[in-house]
């Protein structure tokens, strides 16, 4: 199965859909990554604060694909924002890997307590300009994070990797982003198992019309709303499941009612915030 790519605003592409190893176990991260690429995925999805990067190394030289077919995500932690903590720290993540770039380096969190992800941000655009990873994006930031650093710098991120599900779909954060050429990336895109899929209306009446998993309808309409998604499971049958999603399309009618699900308050949100993390 090829799985469709997005073009990024860096000049290269995105897979669509990849693999998330957020709280995969070290010990199991070899196992489920080499899975999940002989399924098809090449997209992997890490961050150095996850603490399984040389999982996924191991699994990428296992696989034996050639490394121009693969996109590898790491992400640079909050303590490591300032002065040359950044190229340290993408060097340990480049080390634990088994890289010599990553295709996309995150600023993981803003921490704005801190006041320090402009520094931060200043520090991913010179590892893109040295050749450390090709492409650099943000994560959990909010409009308010995203202009400071497009007008104390002048770059504008590729992506921006946000908690986005059916019920906390952060509109205001996918507007700017939209008007800026700024790709969207799920995480969580099904909600993290904390609330039940199935038993929404809107969800289980279009997996019965189309004959897909809740689930499936999920990612499906995260795929018609231009998202990036990589869904974690460290189950083969899942895996396949979660890369199945090409054979249907939703119709306008079952996008807006899972678009409704979302009740504008913030109340949908199911994990921390992100002026809260520092």
């Amino acid at each position: 199965m090829t799985i469709p790519t997005l073009a990024m605003n860096s000049g290269y592409d995105i897979p669509q859909v990849g693999y998330g190893v957020f709280k995969v176990p070290a010990h199991d991260t070899e196992r489920a990554v080499s899975e999940a690429l002989a399924l098809g995925y090449r997209h992997i999805d890490t961050a150095a604060v996850y603490g399984n990067e040389e999982g996924v190394g191991a699994a990428v030289r296992a696989s034996g694909i050639p490394r121009d077919e693969l996109f590898i995500t790491t992400k640079l932690w909050n303590d490591r924002h300032e002065g040359d903590q950044p190229r340290a720290a993408i060097g340990e993540s480049l080390d634990k890997l088994g890289l010599d770039h990553v295709d996309l380096y995150l600023v993981h969190w803003p921490t704005p307590a801190r006041n320090n992800y402009v520094e931060a941000w200043q520090g991913l655009v010179a590892l893109r300009d040295e050749g450390l990873t090709r492409t650099i994006g943000v994560s959990n930031f909010l409009v308010p994070h995203l202009e400071r650093i497009v007008a104390e710098t002048g770059e504008t991120p590729a992506v921006d990797q946000i908690e986005l599900h059916p019920t906390y779909q952060q509109r205001e954060v996918v507007a700017w982003a939209a008007d800026h050429g700024v790709l969207i990336e799920a995480w969580g895109p099904l909600g993290q198992g904390k609330y039940d899929l199935g038993a929404i209306p809107a969800v289980r009446g279009a997996a019965d019309a189309h004959r897909k998993s809740p689930a499936q309808v999920v990612l499906r309409w995260h795929i018609q709303k231009g998202n990036i998604v990589f869904p974690k499971s460290v189950r083969v049958e899942r895996l396949r499941e979660n890369m199945d999603v090409f054979d249907f399309e939703l119709s306008d009618d079952e996008v807006t009612a899972i678009d409704a699900l979302d009740p504008g308050d913030g109340s949908g949100r199911v994990s921390a915030h992100p002026d809260e993390v520092n």
